[in-house]
């Protein structure tokens, strides 16, 4: 089963992608860091340094991924439809 359900496509998501090295992205409510790091290692072969995630007022959950300083999520973005 796949936690990860999409890219995030907003401001603060291109920001964070340019200025950080990390993608935005929605996950499964009983994703955990853990889970959502190998899964971003396996589906894009990039190397994750850590991974925030927060519950949004509506109930739903965003992981914050950055990457390490060797990959480029401008990248992994391209990949997910986001730029």
């Amino acid at each position: 089963m796949s936690h990860v359900k999409s890219g995030l496509n907003t401001e603060k998501a291109i920001r964070v992608i340019e200025k950080e090295n990390s993608i935005t992205l929605m996950v499964d409510r009983k994703a955990t860091k853990s889970l959502v790091k190998k899964e971003v290692e396996s589906m894009f072969n990039v190397k994750v340094e850590k991974v925030n995630i927060i519950i949004t007022p509506t109930g739903e959950k965003k992981a914050y991924v950055k990457l390490k300083k060797e990959f480029k999520a401008t990248e992994v973005a391209g990949k997910l439809g986001v730029l």
